[in-house]
Formats: C-alpha cells, sequence, structure tokens
C-alpha cells in the first residue's frame, strides 16, 4: 500500500472561519492528515516528497498567506481480493496549514488567523492525524512550544517528523538530537510517533508515508 502522488490534487482554500466550520462539521466522518510546522523547516518540500511534485507551494512571503489548504489523497495497492481495483475506495483528505512563527503579519490578518485556527481544531474531524513538522537542527523552538501547547487543549492523535536529517553531518549528532528528545519534549503534548527524516534524501520517508498510511487504513476499517 502507498500513496498515489500523481493523483493527489488540490480542493479549496479556507480563509473564512464560518464557511471552514460548515464545511469541517458536514465531514465528520473523513480521514486523512493535516500538516502544521514552523516557517522554513523544510514542510512544504516533505509534502512533496510524500504526496506529489508540486502538492505544496512555497509562499513568496513567508507568514503572509493564511489560508487552509484542502487536498485529496489516494492510496493504491496491489489488486486483491480487499482492493480489487487496486484502490481504497474514497478519497482521503490532506489539509495543509502555512508555516507558523513569523511576527511581521499586520494584526487583522494575525486575529483572523488565530480563529480559523480555533474553528479548524476545534471541529476537525477525529479521523485526520496532525503532523507537526520540525528543523531537525532547530527542535523546540519557542514557537513550536507555543503550537504544542496550544495542541494540547484538543484530544486529537499527532505523530512528528524532525526534517532536514540530512543537515546533521555525524552519527554523533544523529545520535546526540535522540537521546535528548525526552527532555526536548518534557511537558509538551506527546506525539504517538516520531520520525527523523530528510525530503531532499528521502531519507526516514517510507517509515513516515506506512505510519500515515496505517492511520488511514485503521481509521477505515473502524468505521
Amino acid at each position: 500500500m502507498e500513496i498515489y502522488r500523481s493523483a493527489t490534487k488540490f480542493l479549496l482554500g479556507h480563509t473564512d472561519p464560518v464557511l471552514l466550520q460548515e464545511w469541517l462539521v458536514d465531514h465528520q466522518d473523513i480521514t486523512g492528515i493535516v500538516t502544521v510546522g514552523r516557517s522554513n523547516v523544510g514542510k512544504s518540500s516533505l509534502i512533496n516528497a510524500i504526496f506529489g511534485n508540486n502538492t505544496a507551494r512555497v509562499s513568496k512571503t513567508p507568514g503572509r498567506t493564511q489560508e487552509i489548504n484542502f487536498f485529496h489523497y489516494f492510496l493504491k495497492s496491489e489488486k486483491n481480493q480487499e482492493y480489487p481495483d487496486g484502490f481504497i475506495s474514497n478519497p482521503l483528505y490532506l489539509f495543509d496549514l502555512p508555516g507558523h512563527g513569523y511576527a511581521d503579519v499586520p494584526i487583522k490578518l494575525k486575529n483572523n488567523w488565530q480563529e480559523l485556527l480555533d474553528v479548524f481544531f476545534a471541529n476537525l474531524p477525529p479521523g485526520v492525524l496532525i503532523l507537526n513538522i520540525q528543523d531537525v537542527r532547530h527542535p523546540m523552538q519557542t514557537s513550536d512550544k507555543l503550537l504544542l501547547d496550544y495542541l494540547k487543549t484538543f484530544n486529537h492523535s499527532m505523530i512528528m517528523a524532525f526534517n532536514k536529517l540530512d543537515k546533521l553531518k555525524t552519527q554523533k549528532e544523529r545520535a546526540q538530537l535522540k537521546n535528548n528528545m525526552p527532555t526536548l519534549l518534557k511537558g509538551a503534548k506527546a506525539p504517538n510517533q516520531i520520525f527523523f527524516v530528510s525530503a531532499e534524501k528521502r531519507t526516514g520517508l517510507k517509515e513516515l508515508e506506512t505510519s500515515i498510511i496505517n492511520h488511514s487504513l485503521d481509521w477505515i476499517r473502524l468505521n
């Protein structure tokens, strides 16, 4: 089973909290994933590596694009009795939130974005998994901690991917980071799983993809 990368497609972008709430309330039975992360952690590159080239676009002005983008993605497998056409029957959803952490944003835009976030996470369907993406070289920055504190108020499943692993050149650096994880994450919302990946080198992507797929399949089978 794998994500069918060439079939991922953009659906719509939401900037209106009222319309966003209506949509989420009407789609409580869906499953999929929402990506969140600080600006400049390689979030778009990681999304594109997993879901297909050009799925996510990089904003020319980080922090200014305050829109929640919705995508359909699909899983495919070898044809068998369970999946006779090689695909699961329903499309899955990818929600991409803009990178956070930029202070140079007009107050009106910032307030609207916070309202969008509140509506989104308060009404997020239970079958949607949160993927928090961070830079492996700069884990748990202040804005990361604030986001995780915020997410603790909601009861959603979450996994973490520490991207740009290729930038840590030595095994000693990588081992030190992994050993420091319990301390770094102390008091934060506990992730179900932690992955160390490189979108550029495709290191660890298969394991991350498998986790995303398994979450969706488990939800589909339960419902």
